[in-house]
């Protein structure tokens, strides 16, 4: 059987699936799947037999991660993302129930590494990392995360206070990166026992102090399998890359016409290549001066090629979401981008090129591809 590609789409009005042969130039859509919920994540997990997991709040359900595992046709949610303990007040505008602090939303949810095919972490609003060793049955909070001493310097951003990005060591399953808002990026070397807050040099020109310990509004964080020492983040207050898993940053941000942006990736088979979009600022969160541009660096950063051919050039207020940017694993990767109003742009030569895949979806808050 041919292979096909796979685009998941996340939206604020449930999930779609857009899928295509390997030369993307037709596309099919499925959905809307889970109808009516905001789906903030949905990923293709291909390390055993092909299951989806999303991320789904529902107004009147609750939060949780639902399963697939035949495509999308039927969902089951899990047993349940949920605290273990109370959260301090300013943290949760809902009750407890049963003793337990319920979870506002599952910002993400990311497949473990090859070696571990039924772990499964996923990311939460209050600022917490939950793992499950069951694919996706049943999930544990990591409690050391949660009651890290720090965590009364941390406080919602804008989207709330969450954990939205996971970044793991390919091979060593004791190291992982995650990114919080607005707290920082936090790194464990022992399994998530104990967790060091990484963000030296990184701004944060919201607070008195503008390079403190903590409190740095990560947007997004990643890092390249084969260089995982490398991370790169985009931030509230600029582009970063640290060449030692986070110990110190450096800002990359000159040659951007923004420091502000939300999504940030990095080229699947070439890990100093990467990609942003800048914003105009927290205060207007829309493209700068209503063009949508592309910003590809092929140097880690040290200078930046504006990439806009087949994009709308004026009048285009669009706001991409953190992970709302994906990039597919083919020879000649493709590019894709989700707006807040519905517009898929895509590039199958690496953002040289640029088409609409598809109009008129609901709000688009992420992005996953997969190929099988």
């Amino acid at each position: 059987m041919a292979k096909q590609i796979y685009l998941l789409v996340g939206t604020k009005k449930g999930a779609f699936i857009l899928t295509s042969n390997l030369s993307r130039k037709k596309w099919s859509l499925k959905g809307p799947l889970l109808k009516g919920a905001e789906v903030n994540d949905i990923v293709l997990d291909t390390r055993t037999k092909p299951r989806m997991y999303a991320a789904v709040t529902s107004y009147w359900w609750g939060t949780n991660v639902h399963v697939s595992k035949n495509f999308g046709k039927s969902w089951e949610q899990s047993a349940g993302v949920k605290f273990e303990q109370t959260l301090p007040a300013q943290e949760t505008d809902k009750p407890a129930a049963d003793g337990q602090n319920n979870v506002k939303k599952v910002w993400c949810v990311v497949p473990g590494r090859t070696s571990e095919p039924n772990v499964l972490y996923a990311g939460v609003d209050p600022g917490a990392l939950f793992t499950s060793n069951d694919g996706g049955k049943s999930w544990s909070e990591v409690k050391s995360l949660t009651n890290h001493s720090t965590r009364e310097k941390w406080f919602p951003g804008a989207g709330g206070l969450m954990v939205h990005s996971i970044a793991l060591h390919p091979s060593d399953t004791k190291k992982m990166f995650v990114g919080i808002s607005a707290a920082g990026m936090f790194a464990t070397e022992d399994g998530c026992t104990t967790w060091e807050p990484r963000n030296k040099d990184v701004r944060a020109d919201f607070l008195p102090e503008k390079f403190p310990h903590v409190g740095q509004c990560v947007h997004h964080l990643e890092l390249h399998p084969d260089k995982p020492e490398v991370l790169y983040q985009q931030n509230h207050c600029g582009v970063y890359r640290s060449d030692n898993e986070g110990k110190d940053w450096t800002d990359i941000s000159d040659g951007l016409p923004s420091r502000f942006g939300f999504p940030i990736q990095i080229h699947p088979h070439d890990p100093d290549t990467v990609y942003v979009i800048p914003e105009e600022g927290a205060e207007f969160r829309a493209v700068v001066k209503g063009e949508l541009a592309v910003y590809q660096s092929k140097n880690r950063g040290k200078s930046w090629k504006k990439l806009t051919k087949g994009l709308p050039k004026k009048n285009a207020f669009l706001q991409i979401h953190r992970q709302a940017m994906a990039m597919d694993s083919l020879d000649k990767s493709g590019i894709y981008v989700g707006t807040s109003s519905g517009q898929i742009f895509y590039s199958r030569d690496e953002g040289k090129n640029w088409d609409v895949l598809i109009d008129y979806l609901p709000t688009i808050y992420s992005l996953s591809t997969a190929v099988v």
